[in-house]
């Protein structure tokens, strides 16, 4: 299939997706098939001459070729530099900065000359090796933060976002979040009207989501101190309903200045924090599966307060707990 006919493939907008080694080919054609939807949408609007039409293309390492190429085009035999190239989610553990090596001048170069990046998932470590992403902030699966962070400190990750536009670089969380971030450049380049008909047609929620809606709170275990590991495993077996500071530090059998000191150190959050994100995840379940109020989830996960809970959960997951429910309830 090509594109609209009612303008030449050099005015199109050309969406490039980069197939790289381990690269979810299920991504790249249902991306594909979205960005080919919505350009035949677009057609059929009586304003078609406002909006201009979207080439699609896939780009490939191939023997022979020192960068990729295209393999797929819905504009043959057009010239000239793509306007976004995505990164798509990758099967397997995050791509190898070996793996990664031939594309990256390419991917530097494109950037240099104008083109947008993305990426999805996993897709944005082969971003990171770019060396584009220091001070920029992104997202990938929230399963992947820490290693993420590890090895790209110099970029600024907040993988609580599903999707985060910083205009020249895009990037999405979960592997499934693919369907929001084509969404987005399908609103960008055409138009809300076009992504909302596009959205339902085929079924989607337009963007809007938050991957932390579906993040699970899994605490760093493996930091090797000893001491507040029987702590996070004494918290663990309560529920975290006793928090006092005094009780924490006779667990771990410190002094309550040093308790908080290493507790941050191997966990990454305060003793609040880590309490607060415990207590949460056990209302998450109840509201998913127990027919308590809110009020009542509030007090069997330890809060007295039920507008403290609500607070706290809000923050937290990024919906009230009537939200969540009302998403997720089975």
């Amino acid at each position: 299939m090509r594109v609209r006919n009612d303008m030449p493939g050099r005015n199109a907008i050309e969406i490039g997706l980069v197939i790289y080694p381990g690269t979810q080919l299920a991504a790249v054609l249902g991306m594909t098939d979205f960005l080919m939807l919505a350009d035949r949408i677009a057609g059929e609007q009586t304003n078609r001459h406002q909006a201009p039409p979207l080439r699609v293309s896939h780009w490939q390492m191939r023997d022979g070729e020192h960068i990729p190429v295209r393999v797929f085009d819905t504009a043959p035999g057009v010239e000239g530099p793509p306007d976004v190239l995505i990164l798509p989610p990758r099967l397997g553990p995050p791509i190898e900065a070996h793996e990664a090596a031939p594309f990256v001048g390419w991917l530097r170069e494109r950037h240099s000359t104008g083109t947008a990046l993305g990426s999805i998932c996993t897709g944005a470590f082969l971003l990171g090796e770019t060396g584009l992403l220091s001070g920029r902030c992104i997202t990938t699966h929230w399963t992947f933060e820490e290693a993420f962070q590890a090895r790209f400190p110099e970029a600024r990750m907040d993988a609580a976002r599903l999707l985060i536009d910083d205009g020249d670089i895009i990037t999405a969380g979960g592997a499934m979040a693919w369907t929001d971030l084509v969404l987005k450049l399908i609103d960008r380049h055409l138009g809300p009207v076009v992504m909302m008909e596009t959205a339902r047609r085929l079924l989607v929620d337009p963007p809007g989501r938050e991957q932390s809606y579906y993040s699970v709170f899994a605490p760093r275990l493996n930091h090797g101190d000893g001491a507040i590991l029987k702590v996070q495993h004494w918290l663990q077996a309560t529920g975290a309903r006793d928090i006092d500071l005094a009780t924490l530090a006779m667990q771990a059998g410190l002094e309550e200045r040093t308790l908080l000191r290493r507790f941050q150190k191997a966990t990454g959050l305060t003793t609040t924090e880590y309490c607060q994100r415990l207590r949460v995840g056990k209302a998450r379940e109840l509201l998913q599966s127990s027919p308590l109020t809110a009020d009542q989830v509030a007090w069997e996960v330890g809060y007295a307060d039920a507008g403290a809970f609500r607070k706290v959960f809000t923050r937290i997951v990024g919906l009230t707990p009537a939200e969540y429910r009302k998403r997720f309830r089975a």
